[in-house]
């Protein structure tokens, strides 16, 4: 024991480890050797304190104990545990050197480090060499590309295990059901219970509550629901996963239900829910709910939670609340890390606060605070807002520096801004470079071309991304709308509107598609067409497509409709002063002096004032 107690508190003092994973050392050698007296802990709290020591490296090797593999492979797993990937590394030689590659308790513990730190080509070559493989082994590497967010990999090695004759664990299960969740596969979800119910394991809590986490995320929560239900038992995560289910599925008020009965039956919030909860209210009609939600995070003594403070900071940002209100939530933040700067400058950016969304960054970097990708990408649209092309040059500059340029989420920002910016090729040039596009890329550059007029390209590059098998979406159906309206291509238009129009979105044709719809019509002069949309929709027609109507009326001469679709707006929009100008316009361009007089006398008996126009320059 006297040649061993001096290596393993080297080891302690190397590994400068949590005090809960040096317990478990000194309980492993009081475990073995049966003698506690000859722990010392009055030098384990010294050594708690201590600086990193590299030297036990020399003395691992030296000694040549039966308790060393042991050793090894807890202080791997706690490295593994709390992503100490520096630590690890240096662990890994001693394996190497004392022979223990073939050890199969050590080498999972590698591979759960390598895959726990992003390092998962390593964590996979690892497992490749090991010459016998058992579950935990199995779990750890399909956690590892779990981590990588590649679900795909993890499911087909989750079948190629079944394959090899492992009898799965409770806990592969419920990883492999993360990555059927990450997939959105609900199918092989459903084949995953299956599985469960074979093997006995939907009365594990753990796996219970990832079927119910894997069908909401699939947006199946009748499923997700009749599931939690039957549980027999529910911790605060499977709560937290029902609520977070019904938020990600934007229904604010069954989550609210469920918060209330968690409430109802004394379970302890954590600050998952209470986010979650927060994170479904999207709209100004749930600023109640937010409110509600809000005190309880008061009551429950949540409000220096820095991630709490980071949501509220985005839901009422979201709400478009005034610029004092903002400035009151930001007084309550208590710590000033990444975190809060990055909430509290994407909530600028989101209320159109360009300049203090900049102003927050410069103070953020003079404070040390290093950005991310999400800092980078709300800077961006702030440098998009206010137009400040130089800063936004000196932002992709920062951009490349700090690694971010191949960041999609990044580079989409970069199109955006250039396009705010007027700068459509610098956006091309981003866009073109980029290694593979989402949605978002496609939507900023397939927007900025349509707001510079270049119409033809839209409907190139538009092509070119249903040849990708991308999806379209609400916002890509204004973008080619609006490039064929201003453009003159009817037809391509029209083509265009009726593929939107067969293709399940969801509700996704709204008022603004409608009035691109007319306006195509009406800039084409087939305005009988525009009024016959308007007539035929199932919504109430927005003023933008009267007026828009009528202008195109003024255009192409066409009284009777212009006259129509004016009188239409002024029953429904009375007070609105536009419309008593546009109508004596068309009325004064007709030669109609005093029918375009008797409007603008209507206009002063209502009391409608004209907002008098003004100029920034």
């Amino acid at each position: 024991m006297s040649a061993l107690l001096p290596t393993c508190l080297s080891w302690l003092a190397f590994s400068a480890v949590t005090k809960s994973a040096q317990y478990v050392f000194c309980r492993a050698l009081m475990t073995l050797n049966g003698h506690p007296s000859l722990i010392n802990f009055d030098h384990l709290n010294y050594v708690e304190s201590r600086a990193v020591d590299l030297s036990p490296f020399a003395q691992l090797q030296q000694h040549d104990s039966p308790h060393t593999p042991y050793l090894l492979n807890k202080i791997i797993s706690q490295c593994a545990k709390s992503a100490d990937l520096d630590t690890g590394l240096q662990l890994h030689s001693p394996v190497v050197k004392l022979g223990l590659t073939s050890n199969v308790y050590i080498c999972s513990a590698l591979v759960h480090l390598y895959g726990e730190c992003s390092q998962i080509s390593s964590a996979q070559k690892i497992f490749d060499d090991m010459p016998e493989r058992n579950a935990v082994t199995w779990s750890c590497l399909i956690c590892g590309y779990l981590q990588a967010m590649r679900p795909e990999v993890a499911t087909g090695l989750f079948l190629e295990m079944l394959r090899g004759g492992i009898t799965p664990t409770p806990n592969v299960v419920s990883a492999v059901l993360v990555g059927c969740a990450q997939m959105e596969s609900g199918e092989l979800g459903s084949q995953m219970q299956g599985l469960s119910l074979k093997h006995g394991f939907c009365s594990n809590v753990v796996v219970a509550t990832n079927l119910v986490d894997m069908y909401a995320k699939c947006s199946k929560l009748d499923e997700s629901r009749r599931f939690f239900d039957q549980m027999p038992e529910r911790n605060v995560i499977t709560w937290t996963g029902m609520i977070t289910g019904y938020a990600q599925n934007e229904l604010p008020s069954e989550a609210m239900i469920l918060f209330r009965e968690m409430r109802r039956l004394g379970l302890e919030l954590n600050y998952v829910t209470i986010n979650s909860l927060l994170s479904s209210f999207s709209g100004a009609e749930h600023i109640d709910h937010c409110k509600q939600i809000h005190s309880n995070v008061i009551r429950e003594g949540f409000e220096s939670n820095s991630y709490i403070q980071a949501t509220l900071l985005t839901v009422y940002s979201e709400f478009d609340c005034s610029l004092e209100d903002f400035h009151k939530i930001c007084s309550g933040i208590s710590q000033w890390n990444q975190i809060s700067w990055n909430a509290v400058i994407a909530g600028f950016s989101r209320l159109e606060c360009g300049k203090e969304a900049l102003e927050c960054f410069f103070d953020m970097r003079r404070k040390g605070i290093c950005a991310d990708f999400f800092t980078l990408s709300s800077i961006l649209r702030a440098v998009g807002i206010i137009s400040a092309l130089e800063v936004g040059q000196q932002t992709h500059a920062i951009i490349f520096k700090m690694g971010y340029a191949s960041h999609v989420q990044v580079q989409n920002g970069l199109v955006s801004m250039y396009n705010r910016c007027g700068m459509i090729h610098d956006a091309k040039k981003v866009f073109f470079a980029m290694e593979r596009h989402d949605l978002t890329s496609w939507n900023s550059l397939l927007w900025g071309c349509a707001y510079h007029g270049y119409g033809s390209e839209v409907v190139k590059l538009f092509e070119e991304m249903k040849s990708m098998g991308i999806q379209p979406d609400g916002n890509t159906i204004l973008s080619v709308l609006s490039a064929c309206s201003h453009t003159g291509l009817l037809e391509k238009g029209l083509e265009y509107f009726k593929l939107f129009r067969e293709l399940d979105f969801h509700g996704s044709l709204t008022l603004e598609h409608y009035a691109s719809l007319v306006d195509l019509f009406g800039r084409a002069g087939y305005l009988q067409e525009a009024e016959a949309v308007m007539n035929s929709m199932s919504m109430q027609p927005g003023p933008s497509m009267y007026k828009s109507l009528i202008s195109a009326c003024n255009i192409h001469g066409n009284m009777d409709i212009a006259y129509r679709a004016s009188q239409q707006l002024l029953e429904l929009y009375p007070n609105d002063s536009s419309t008593y100008v546009l109508l004596s316009s068309s009325l004064a361009i007709e030669g109609c002096w005093n029918e375009a007089a008797g409007i603008r006398k209507l206009m002063q008996d209502r009391r409608v004032q004209k907002h008098p126009g003004y100029s920034q320059v």
